[in-house]
């Protein structure tokens, strides 16, 4: 196991060293999903169709819940929520991690601010081409914003976590000004 570990670990290293390519094009439509999704700790099923009736929406997905990268990138999304918020956006993270561990992570590193979402077979992760492709085991971190139309217009992968949140923040700005 710790073997493993260390081979995804190095994967990911490898992997954060190669040029960041958007995974689905803007203006692309958006794949519909259905997953079961955790906030504070309370399981929910979380429906983009739904999510987008009230607003445009932030996906992101990340390789696994309590890696540093990932606690970094949630923290950061917790710490903005109000500015999504006032942009009328609903934020939704996406991982292959179990909805047990989900649950505790919703907790304490996504501070019970935004949903995050059990993806256990990655069908999400293929429809979105977010498979790390040097760890197919694990989600490549990409985030989209997604219209409320369904439309993608903004998509960004890096598996440094840094830009993410500023990134995503930056394009539904420019989607609010476009109305």
């Amino acid at each position: 196991m710790f073997v493993r570990f260390v081979r995804a670990f190095a994967a990911l290293v490898l992997a954060a060293t190669m040029p960041a390519l958007a995974a689905l094009k803007d203006g692309s439509k958006a794949p519909d999903f259905t997953l079961q999704a955790t906030q504070g700790g309370k399981v929910f099923t979380f429906s983009l169709a739904d999510a987008l009736k009230k607003g445009p929406v932030v996906l992101y997905f990340y390789p696994a819940a309590f890696t540093p990268g990932c606690t970094i990138e949630a923290h950061d999304f917790a710490d903005a929520i109000g500015k999504y918020r006032a942009l009328h956006a609903t934020v939704i993270g996406v991982s292959h991690d179990p909805l047990a561990k989900l649950q505790k992570f919703s907790v304490s590193v996504c501070r019970k601010k935004f949903p995050v979402a059990a993806d256990t077979n990655q069908a999400v992760e293929k429809a979105y081409d977010a498979v790390l492709a040097a760890a197919p085991a694990y989600a490549n971190r990409t985030s989209y914003v997604i219209a409320q139309n369904g439309t993608i217009v903004y998509s960004y992968t890096n598996l440094n976590p840094d830009k993410h949140v500023a990134n995503t923040l930056a394009a539904l700005k420019r989607l609010e000004t476009a109305k």
